[in-house]
């Protein structure tokens, strides 16, 4: 029998991570109409989360696209992390901690360049699970196949052992394509309930 893994998202279940409203500030600042930060940064946005792009060079893109100085794009940027790291979801970290030696435990984000420092420095994910795969390090997001591949290739799983937690409904569906069980998680009470039911059961139990 394989031994149970337990995979988490990061963003939404082990971080709240409620939008901030940050980018209407700055539109506002800016005098620059409803929607001009998104159109302006969206391909790079996109390089970041699949890590085409380096932080040096998101600065210098936010400072060409948006004309802002070096101070200004510090804290344009600071306030994006504000939102990208939104608080610790204490409830289930500290489970999660909890469960170590019970099971294998990984987290699988789409992500962004510089976020794995920045959640270790904050929340310590990487001494919370044994290996954790980001999309911009990998150059795969959810809800591609080939995410869940690689994380089940770096923690030495198969599919059919790991319960994925997750906050959105397509990532759930594709890892439940690929032999997982998944989670769609709504609260941490039923969360809860779903991992001690995938580590008691022992083998794939429907959520």
């Amino acid at each position: 029998m394989s031994e149970a893994c337990v995979i988490f998202d990061v963003g939404g279940v082990l971080e709240f991570t409620p939008e901030t409203g940050w980018v209407e500030r700055w539109e506002e600042r800016l005098a620059l109409p409803h929607g001009t930060v998104g159109e302006r940064m969206r391909d790079v946005w996109a390089a970041g989360s699949v890590g085409t792009i380096g932080e040096h060079d998101v600065h210098a893109e936010v400072a060409s696209r948006l004309g802002l100085d070096g101070p200004r794009v510090e804290a344009f940027m600071a306030d994006l992390w504000a939102e990208y790291l939104g608080t610790p979801n204490n409830e289930l970290i500290d489970h999660v901690r909890g469960l170590r030696g019970r099971c294998r435990l990984g987290i699988l984000s789409n992500s962004f360049v510089g976020a794995r420092e920045r959640e270790t420095a904050l929340y310590g994910f990487d001494e919370l699970v044994e290996r954790i795969v980001y999309s911009h390090e990998i150059g795969i997001e959810k809800p591609d196949p080939l995410a869940f591949e690689a994380v089940c290739a770096a923690l030495g799983v198969r599919p059919e052992s790991c319960l994925f937690v997750d906050d959105v409904a397509v990532n759930v569906e594709a890892a439940r394509a690929v032999g997982m069980q998944a989670h769609l998680f709504e609260d941490n009470a039923r969360t809860l309930t779903r991992i001690a039911a995938h580590l008691d059961a022992g083998r794939p139990v429907s959520s």
